[in-house]
């Protein structure tokens, strides 16, 4: 008999008084940035840097530079297995919308720009260091990810999915720092110069499985290409303005949490080696704690694997096969 798998979707505003609801993932970057005694003037200089960033963009009709500002909500998707009133928290993103004060417009931008997922924490903070345990080399589990993949495919294919967003995601993450990448001669108005790499990487095929393909892009006056998940034609799908939204926003929490790629003081070559390790870089007045991000992410994954793995671990392994099948 197939199990029912109901998602419920709630909304909350990402501004200078957000705090973190308990079930919000404390990895993720909205949430990490609304944590400590700085929490507000984190915020505050946050969205002011996506503003000026922004508005950077659309220099059209703009000449003090001011005419635009950006609105954001947390999407938070609760998953329910049949029914059965104990929703666990599924994925977390973020959807921009672009407000013009010139006109009162209010432009809907892209939904996901950034991606949460306990599962995800699970796959790689449990299963991966589980798995390679006591092993001469690093493997990769051959289902990992599938049921992950299954779950993303099945929410973007949901009829909730369909009467909340006009258009699939875009998911932007940062660029690996286990790769090379190389520019090449096409550019796009927005997204700037088109980057690529040879060999793929793990969150690549990750990804993947959820149903998205990558291609990296380095917008004007960035410092590094930042990585861009879709289905269907990233280029034609969306707006410049969509598009713009979510580079602001996106390149701005990357600026914060990988200063060393994204806020350094000279900007990708032709080839380009990102690294970690760079030493000259810029930081933003914005207090985060990388390394505490990294010890969470396997206390979540733990999470995710006492209070949804174990005990639906039958449903679900019947679950995602049929979803493969």
């Amino acid at each position: 008999m197939p199990h029912a798998f109901t998602f419920t979707i709630t909304r909350t505003r990402f501004d200078e008084d957000y705090a973190p609801a308990e079930s919000s993932r404390l990895t993720t970057n909205f949430a990490n940035l609304a944590r400590g005694n700085c929490r507000q003037q984190n915020l505050r200089n946050a969205l002011q840097m996506i503003d000026s960033r922004l508005n950077a963009l659309i220099p059209w009709d703009n000449p003090a530079g001011d005419r635009y500002g950006i609105e954001l909500d947390i999407i938070s998707i609760d998953l329910d297995i049949n029914a059965s009133g104990k929703a666990f928290p599924a994925i977390e993103m973020l959807q921009a919308a672009i407000l013009d004060r010139t006109t009162g417009a209010r432009i809907a931008g892209i939904v996901g720009n950034n991606f949460s997922s306990y599962v995800r924490d699970y796959d790689f903070s449990v299963v991966l260091p589980e798995h390679n345990k006591g092993r001469d080399s690093y493997s990769v589990p051959e289902d990992f990810g599938d049921l992950h993949g299954n779950l993303f495919k099945s929410f973007v294919s949901s009829a909730t999915y369909r009467e909340n967003f006009a258009k699939p995601p875009v998911i932007c993450l940062s660029v690996s720092h286990n790769s090379t990448y190389r520019r090449t001669a096409n550019c796009h108005p927005v997204l700037g110069f088109e980057y690529c790499k040879s060999a793929n990487s793990l969150t690549e095929q990750y990804f993947r499985k959820m149903g998205l393909q990558v291609r990296y892009f380095m917008p004007a006056n960035s410092a590094a290409p930042l990585a861009f998940y879709f289905s269907g034609d990233l280029l034609n799908d969306y707006s410049n303005l969509e598009l713009i939204g979510t580079i602001a926003t996106m390149e701005t929490f990357q600026k914060i949490y990988r200063p060393e790629i994204y806020n350094a003081n000279s900007a990708a070559g032709e080839t380009f080696r990102p690294s970690l390790e760079n030493p000259d870089h810029s930081l933003t007045r914005i207090a985060y704690d990388r390394e505490e991000r990294s010890q969470l992410a396997v206390a979540q994954g733990k999470f995710a694997q006492t209070h949804f793995i174990e005990p639906y671990h039958a449903i679900l392994h019947d679950w995602s096969a049929r979803q493969a099948a």
